[in-house]
């Protein structure tokens, strides 16, 4: 997940400059058209691609493994935080021993 941040960081990094110079080869009411065109293209759209690409990697995770119901998983980054570790199906960052049941 922190991957996908860090590139949206430097695609609107590149990005601003790029729309900066462009303003002054352009006329003011096409800027804001290409403006947005460019953010969801370059910015937005890559984000919601990777983001749906790290769900689905990640669901078997989600549904089918002990540390989707610890109260150490972290769902957003798919990490443990006790072991500070990622899970994957074949391997449990405890391998069971530090689980604990999420309190509701």
């Amino acid at each position: 997940m922190g991957g996908i941040i860090f590139w949206t960081i430097i695609r609107v990094a590149f990005l601003i400059p790029a729309l900066w110079l462009l303003l002054d080869w352009t006329d003011f009411k096409f800027w804001w058209a290409i403006l947005a065109i460019s953010l969801y293209g370059v910015v937005i759209h890559p984000a919601v691609v990777q983001y749906k690409l790290f769900v689905e990697q990640n669901k078997e995770i989600f549904n089918n493994s002990l540390c989707a119901t610890c109260r150490h998983f972290d769902g957003s980054a798919v990490i443990c935080m006790k072991y500070d570790k990622h899970p994957t199906i074949h391997k449990l960052p405890c391998e069971g021993i530090a689980w604990e049941p999420i309190e509701k």
